[in-house]
């Protein structure tokens, strides 16, 4: 996966700021493709894009009823985050199998 992923989600709502925001259903999307991170196609799934927010969600993120965003994909976020788990880590296989 290259690029930043922003947002497709099922539902939107109207920010203070008058912008919109995305709800319901969020999944990370890659803009110029027509799929989410995870594989679903936007057009199928009737999700909306929202290029201008970022999908920058973690596992341990909490969602209460007051949050417009009611659950988070958890195959998008495996797929957003694999790398820089990955290069926190630093994990090198040393002494690999014949």
């Amino acid at each position: 996966m290259s690029g930043t992923p922003a947002v497709a989600a099922s539902g939107e709502e109207i920010g203070p700021d008058g912008v919109r925001e995305p709800g319901g259903e969020v999944h990370g999307w890659l803009p110029g493709q027509n799929q989410t991170v995870c594989g679903l196609p936007l057009s199928r799934t009737r999700l909306r894009r929202f290029p201008h927010v970022r999908f920058d969600y973690a596992a341990t993120d909490v969602l209460t009823e007051a949050d417009p965003v009611g659950w988070i994909c958890p195959r998008c976020l495996a797929a957003s985050q694999g790398r820089r788990r990955d290069d926190k880590r630093g994990w090198v296989r040393h002494s690999p199998r014949p």
